[in-house]
């Protein structure tokens, strides 16, 4: 069986692409290959900067001859029929078979594909795969019609058997005439070279100053950096990311260390980090015992006579460059913070958050007064939650954040430390982002908490005010991130707080805003027209008039400052609020599925009151949950389904619910008597252990209705002949319809 060899060698591909583009020409590759009938024992795809290359081990020579027998239309159909028949089966009516069929007798063609041999199969898939590559983006060059990343200079591709011959596939694409030749290193390389096999190519090219495999470079840049590093007492900053990046910028990867000037040892350790990484891809090089970054590695993609000296001189003249910017705008915003900061708040107030939801520091006001409404639920200082917020966002009209946006909140909270706030304050600005995603930690700290989810309700609120919701895949202002970093929040620090009453304020906070809006352009007049106007999109409901009448003071006058309408409405926004809470329940049932909940228990939790409290559901579904994974659980699930699907059909039938209490005095049997003394015994335990929120002990109450029941169904006959003991039975399992339900929803349970 032969082995295929490919290399596509063009102009410098951006790293970003490389690692996606090897696997594009794997995955395209084999499958095209398989789909003309040519298996493989293994594929490893490979990537440069220069270069794409595949190697496939184990091809088929040949792909097999088929035989195919299809069947056609009857033997009187119309010729119409038979002569589309024969053009789509690629035969003659004299290849034609005739057989009989449950209908009649039919034609039968037998087709018949001759294997190809595989050099043939090669060249027609590979020119499908270079001509419909899937790069993100592409160009063409000179008079050819090919496109590709960057313009393509050659094409390596040969079948190598074991006794090492090797022939080229003949190809050709735009003038480009595939062979068995490549070149090395751009500067280091001797000219082209021949090759005979995979291991061949990769050792060639090694000599040639180029290793093939970016793992093997990322290993090689990371294991010599951390040598050096550790040779001057000093440590790597890990970054996976620039590593990735960067050994995708180098065939030949040289690792040299640097010195940063003096000058600049001052700044801000991520500050450093983030502008040698995003401006020159250097990695940050940290003294342990100082914690300041002091030194960095850069890679360059040759060797010289110098050992570096030269690369390194150049790179570390602009690199002061870069850093004397980065030092004027620190030095710069550090005046402005400790003035206070009021300057850039004051110029967030033309800043545009959203078209429609104002501008940033209106966002800010929001923000500070619910973070001031939560912070004691969270154990946090409600002044201090409402100072953290008023400055936590300060930061965005800094320079320092204006030039490196990934750093906003990690400078608000130098920032804040300069202007003399206090500790917890100053991480609220930095922690009140968290969580990005979902292995971010979430903030600890109570203000920092209150903060965040104050920020992250502010966000879903006002797009739920407007009416810019998720749809499918499509998301653009995330969130359903901010759903989910809400939900961490509270569930990681185990808080109990009411998301209804907070979703409710902030929506009416919203709407107020955005109908003063259109007061201010002119089109409503007076607070009474706004509130006149909130009421017809719905927003009171059949509430609007008495919320009206609580509006209006001793005298007849109606006070609508903000304040009164949020005391006055704090419940009144059924709609929204109904629909964004589903939308938490939505992400909620997404992360308890990741750990292992069914989204039918969580399902079977939500309806119960509390269901905004999402500690509460959590505790019930892990509970139900625990029950259900045990014998007992399971049983009374199918028990209580059985009296569920009784009762519903006796009900649907009888027109009238039978959930009016039976009476122990028309128990006939024993297991009927000792299922009346459980029920009993179980809704007091259940009720004492819900009032308590031992959820344990409620799920272990009614799961100990398991044996009661099924001796009842096995002993009695429901649907008597009696009316009197059908009712009280039909009662009865009411009763236990209506137990189990204070425990959890069992009907929303699967199976």
């Amino acid at each position: 069986m032969p082995d295929l060899l490919i290399e596509l060698f063009s102009e410098e591909i951006p790293a970003r692409m490389q690692a996606r583009a090897a696997e594009a020409l794997r995955s395209r590759m084999t499958d095209g290959l398989v789909e003309a009938g040519l298996t493989y024992a293994g594929a490893l795809a490979f990537s440069t900067p220069r270069r794409l290359t595949l190697a496939v081990e184990g091809l088929l020579g040949e792909s097999p001859t088929t035989r195919e027998e299809r069947k056609g239309p009857r033997v009187d159909a119309p010729d119409k029929a038979i002569e589309g028949f024969l053009r789509g089966a690629g035969v003659s009516r004299d290849d034609l078979d005739t057989r009989d069929d449950k209908k009649g007798q039919v034609y039968v063609a037998t087709i018949i594909k001759a294997g190809r041999p595989a050099d043939v199969i090669v060249a027609e898939v590979l020119e499908a795969v270079i001509r419909d590559f899937p790069w993100p983006k592409s160009m063409r060059w000179g008079a050819g019609s090919l496109r590709w990343v960057r313009p393509l200079h050659s094409i390596l591709c040969i079948l190598s058997d074991e006794s090492g011959e090797a022939r080229v596939v003949d190809l050709e694409i735009d003038g480009i005439r595939a062979g068995d030749s490549t070149e090395g290193h751009r500067f280091m390389g001797k000219g082209r070279f021949s090759v005979t096999s995979f291991e061949d190519y990769e050792a060639k090219l090694r000599r040639a100053h180029v290793i093939l495999d970016a793992g093997a470079r990322a290993d090689h840049i990371w294991q010599d950096a951390t040598n050096q590093a550790f040779a001057a007492g000093m440590e790597v900053v890990e970054d996976q990311g620039l590593l990735g990046e960067v050994a995708g910028l180098v065939e030949w990867p040289v690792v040299l260390m640097g010195q940063i000037d003096d000058d600049f040892l001052s700044l801000p350790a991520e500050v450093l980090q983030t502008s040698m990484k995003e401006h020159q891809k250097f990695f940050s090089v940290r003294n342990p015992k100082t914690g300041r970054i002091e030194r960095f590695v850069t890679v360059a993609n040759i060797e010289t006579e110098d050992h570096g000296a030269t690369i390194l001189a150049g790179n570390q003249k602009v690199l002061s460059a870069r850093l004397s910017d980065a030092k004027f705008f620190w030095e710069n915003d550090l005046r402005i913070a400790r003035a206070g900061m009021d300057a850039w708040i004051e110029h967030l107030g033309h800043v545009t958050f959203e078209r429609q939801l104002g501008t940033q520091a209106a966002r800010i006001a929001r923000i500070g007064a619910l973070a001031g409404e939560v912070a004691p639920e969270l154990g946090a200082d409600a002044g201090l939650a409402a100072q953290a917020a008023h400055v936590a966002k300060a930061d965005l009209s800094s320079e320092m954040v204006y030039e490196f946006p990934e750093l906003q909140g990690l400078m608000g909270r130098y920032y804040a430390e300069a202007a003399g706030l206090p500790p917890e304050v100053a991480a609220a600005c930095e922690e009140h982002y968290a969580p990005l995603g979902p292995s971010d930690d979430v903030p600890g700290a109570p203000v920092s908490a209150a903060v965040a989810l104050a920020d992250k309700l502010d966000t879903l609120t006002g797009f739920w005010a407007i009416d810019e919701k998720p749809t499918g895949s499509k998301d653009p202002f995330a969130l359903r991130r901010a759903a989910l970093g809400i939900i961490r929040i509270v569930l990681d620090g185990g808080y109990r707080i009411k998301l209804d009453r907070y979703i409710d304020a902030q929506l009416l906070r919203h709407k107020i805003s955005l109908h003063r809006a259109r007061a201010s352009e002119g089109e409503i007049d007076t607070m009474e027209e706004i509130l006149d106007e909130i009421a017809k999109h719905g927003v009171f409901g059949a509430a609007y008039h008495a919320v009206m009448n609580q509006l209006h003071g001793k005298d007849g006058s109606p006070d609508t400052s903000e304040g009164s309408l949020l005391r006055s409405v704090g419940g009144l926004m059924p709609d929204l609020s109904t629909d964004l809470l589903a939308f938490f329940h939505d992400r909620l049932k997404v992360y308890l599925r990741d750990q292992g909940l069914r989204h039918d228990v969580i399902d079977a939790c939500l309806t119960l009151d509390g269901g905004d409290d999402l500690t509460l559901i959590v505790a019930r579904a892990r509970a139900l949950g625990d029950i259900l994974a045990t014998e007992d659980g399971e049983n009374l699930v199918q028990g209580f389904k059985r009296a569920n699907n009784i009762l519903s059909q006796a009900e649907e039938r009888d027109g009238v619910e039978y959930s009016f209490g039976p009476d122990p005095k028309f128990a006939e049997v024993t297991e009927e008597k000792d299922l009346f003394k459980a029920l009993d015994e179980a809704e007091k335990e259940i009720a004492k252990a819900n009032a308590a929120e031992d959820f344990v002990g409620a799920m272990a109450a009614m799961a100990a209705l398991r044996a009661p029941i099924d001796a009842f169904f096995e002993a009695v006959q429901v649907n008597s002949d009696n009316d009197v003991l059908r009712r009280n039975r039909l009662n009865l399992l009411g009763k236990i319809r209506d137990i189990c339900l204070q425990a959890a929803d069992l009907t929303r349970l699967e199976g």
